[in-house]
């Protein structure tokens, strides 16, 4: 063990984070940085300590032991997650665009993506080149009109076979059936354009410049069995002239797109992420 990170989700109450505070300070752990945040909406509490442990007197198998106790007190759902414990596996789905594949396999290349990359899938052909060569395994899985669900039945046993934990939709251009929705809640992340949904359908940066919109923009989200309206994890804007082509909008909307799903797959992947109904706590 070296750091280690507890996410707690429970309902809010006086001394909580006095309560596990001190337990980690009395097992010799070093809380480095620690989030907390109030609903007082919803009256849940949510927190996330990142933990030095080099001078700990117990390990993590006793620790979660000693913990449960703390969570059954205060009704949590928490996780304790250690250096020790198995990468995350993402399984990467996209359909034609590549802007925000490249720029994934980039940056897991360069190591900003603590994960491993359990494969790729894809309705079409287009990827297989560029996912290749960078060592990942391509699965070309086809989606007939008339058959989706002989092919996301093969889409399921890929990402169960492969033991991916997080499914990326990076331009995947099918709509995920609600059986895979439910099974991975919370585990699938997706981007889309801002103009939903106002500009539906083919071509929506055209659209968008036909309309004069003064703002294009993206959102990263998770998925649900209802389309688009999943809990946001992070959008991002950028204001558009005049002056400005549709071909300038699709390039600028690419740039957005990539760069807000590299930042939310990223938090995700630090646990920074913590679901609250249909809202997301985000200790960016």
């Amino acid at each position: 063990m070296s750091l280690c990170r507890l996410v707690v989700t429970c309902p809010d109450r006086v001394g909580i984070v006095a309560r596990v505070s001190s337990f980690i300070a009395e097992k010799g752990g070093s809380i480095t940085e620690a989030n907390q945040h109030s609903d007082l909406e919803t009256g849940r509490f949510f927190m996330r300590y990142e933990v030095e442990t080099r001078n700990m007197s117990v390990d993590s198998d006793s620790f979660r032991q000693a913990f449960a106790c703390i969570a059954k007190e205060f009704d949590m759902q928490w996780q304790w997650r250690d250096g020790e414990q198995r990468r995350r596996r993402l399984m990467i789905m996209v359909s034609r665009e590549s802007h925000c594949l490249v720029d994934l396999l980039y940056r897991w290349t360069a190591g900003e993506l603590d994960c491993d990359i359990a494969g790729v899938i894809s309705n079409h052909e287009d990827m297989r080149s560029v996912v290749e060569w960078h060592g990942i395994e391509y699965h070309h899985v086809p989606v007939a009109a008339d058959d989706k669900t002989s092919a996301f039945s093969s889409v399921e046993k890929i990402i169960e076979n492969s033991q991916a934990d997080t499914i990326v939709l990076a331009r995947y251009m099918q709509i995920i059936p609600p059986a895979l929705c439910e099974r991975y809640s919370g585990q699938i992340i997706n981007i889309h354009h801002s103009f939903l949904p106002s500009f539906a359908g083919a071509r929506p940066y055209h659209q968008a410049h036909t309309r004069g919109v003064k703002l294009i923009g993206a959102t990263c989200h998770y998925v649900t069995q209802e389309l688009d309206a999943g809990p946001i994890i992070e959008q991002d804007i950028q204001r558009v002239t005049h002056c400005h082509t549709a071909s300038d909008l699709v390039r600028l909307g690419r740039d957005i797109e990539k760069s807000v799903l590299a930042r939310g797959v990223r938090w995700h992947l630090q646990d920074r992420v913590l679901i609250d109904g249909n809202k997301t706590v985000v200790f960016s």
